[in-house]
């Protein structure tokens, strides 16, 4: 396995690529998110991972320019959430809901590429497969919060469109 990519933080509030041995901004930061390259942040002083520090800096930084990703309400909301019981649930369930959100896209661009057009009807069917599945898993943690006394988090009309769905 090769090692992650180490990123400097001097004092001075500077960041130090050591591969490119060059400093960098936060712009160079986010480029190495997009490109999916592996690196760790130091401290130079203190020698402790920063990673995230910076990560949420980098963040700060898009949400400041251009159009926001996140709205106030949001933001609120993932405040909240710290300290609380829900804390790593909230954590977790962002996490995972970003990840089948990149998987879709993923499927999407293949089937782009795949067939020349955008495949409208296959995309549709495979985001339906993967919100059933999400649903499926919602209604799993949903029931395990609350000791297994829920008996469906999702409402009378979902348990009408699902049956109307297996009968079709």
């Amino acid at each position: 396995m090769i090692e992650p990519r180490v990123i400097k933080k001097y004092p001075n509030r500077r960041l130090y690529d050591t591969v490119e041995s060059r400093y960098i901004t936060l712009a160079d930061i986010r480029r190495l998110v997009i490109d999916k390259v592996d690196f760790v942040v130091i401290d130079k002083k203190s020698q402790d991972d920063i990673t995230r520090s910076i990560l949420l800096q980098v963040i700060a930084e898009q949400e400041h320019s251009g159009e926001p990703l996140m709205s106030q309400d949001f933001l609120s909301q993932v405040i909240r959430s710290y300290g609380s019981t829900m804390q790593s649930f909230v954590g977790s369930y962002l996490e995972q809901s970003l990840k089948l959100l990149g998987s879709s896209q993923q499927i999407r661009d293949q089937m782009s590429e795949t067939s020349g057009s955008d495949g409208i009807d296959s995309i549709a069917i495979v985001t339906q497969k993967n919100l059933e599945r999400w649903r499926s898993a919602q209604d799993d943690i949903f029931r395990a919060m609350s000791g297994g006394s829920m008996s469906n988090a999702r409402g009378d009309d979902d348990l009408k469109d699902d049956s109307r769905e297996k009968r079709i």
